[in-house]
């Protein structure tokens, strides 16, 4: 598997898992758990574009 298609599947995963912290956060009023879902969602996303980036440049 080339190293694109991981960090863009890792990247998918990473921000699906933040986006399931962020909302459960949200629906048990615990801000920290909110926060930390936010940031690996944002960390996900971010991976999953460095995926793309490297699809763009064949590594």
């Amino acid at each position: 598997m080339s190293s694109s298609i991981k960090d863009k599947i890792e990247g998918t995963f990473h921000a699906v898992k933040g986006q399931v912290k962020k909302t459960t956060g949200k629906l048990i009023k615990n801000t920290e758990l909110e926060a930390d879902g936010t940031g690996e969602k944002i960390a996900g996303q971010t991976q999953r574009k460095v995926g793309q980036v490297k699809k763009v440049f064949g590594e």
